[in-house]
């Protein structure tokens, strides 16, 4: 494991690297395939996450069926904190969309371990905060912004998480289908296939097997806003 992709999680950022090291040691690794889920929304959560290798989806589902999706998470992202702060059932359902590494924390060994370190408790708080913020302007966006917008803005979110620079751009391989891509912008399917199509005909982006290579980013900066 990649001790350097563990410290991106805010758990271990204020940490010296005895004390991570310590830390770690005291986490269980899982390992889990596209398609998995690790927990679902309503079940009692007592674990903290953070992924070392491979993607998350965290999403949540209406009583209808429809799913929604709140975030896509990879390497050196952290989620299930809540369970710290607000022991109780989960709000989201967490589900591999890639072969994916993890390590966990419990809530009896996460609490002991941040209780004596405030200063750790405050970089979840601060991720916590991240995310609430987020989320906040996913809910802005779509009431202020048209699906084209919300699809480019999807798309820059996931390059500068996901992307890697190539020839003629830059590749995103964001692993998600078209259906879990258009859940991710809270559209239909349909609604944000015209988008992709309509960028990559003004030649903004080129379509890829579950991925994209975002070749005019700047056009796509102004259409997102």
């Amino acid at each position: 494991m990649d001790i350097e992709v563990v410290r991106q999680a805010p758990l271990f950022a204020a940490l010296t690297d005895a004390d991570a090291q310590a830390l770690l040691q005291r986490m269980s690794r899982a390992r889990i395939e596209r398609g998995d889920i690790l927990f679902e929304e309503g079940e009692e959560g007592d674990r903290l996450y953070i992924i070392t290798s491979g993607k998350v989806k965290l999403g949540r589902r209406s009583p209808d069926g429809r799913e929604n999706l709140l975030a896509i998470l990879g390497p050196g992202e952290m989620f299930g904190e809540l369970s710290l702060f607000d022991p109780g059932a989960r709000t989201t359902t967490a589900t591999a969309i890639a072969g994916t590494d993890l390590v966990a924390l419990g809530h009896t060994e996460l609490t002991e371990f941040v209780s004596s370190r405030p200063d750790v408790a405050v970089k979840m708080l601060g991720s916590i905060a991240r995310r609430l913020r987020r989320t906040n302007e996913a809910l802005g966006d779509l009431v202020f912004t048209d699906v084209p917008g919300r699809v480019a803005k999807a798309l820059l979110d996931l390059a500068s998480r996901f992307g890697r620079q190539v020839d003629d751009g830059v590749l995103v391989a964001h692993d998600l289908t078209q259906e879990e891509l258009a859940q991710l912008v809270g559209a239909s399917r349909e609604t944000v296939n015209k988008a992709l199509a309509d960028f990559a005909s003004r030649g903004w982006l080129k379509l890829e097997a579950r991925a994209v290579t975002l070749l005019d980013v700047e056009r796509l900066q102004r259409r997102a806003r």
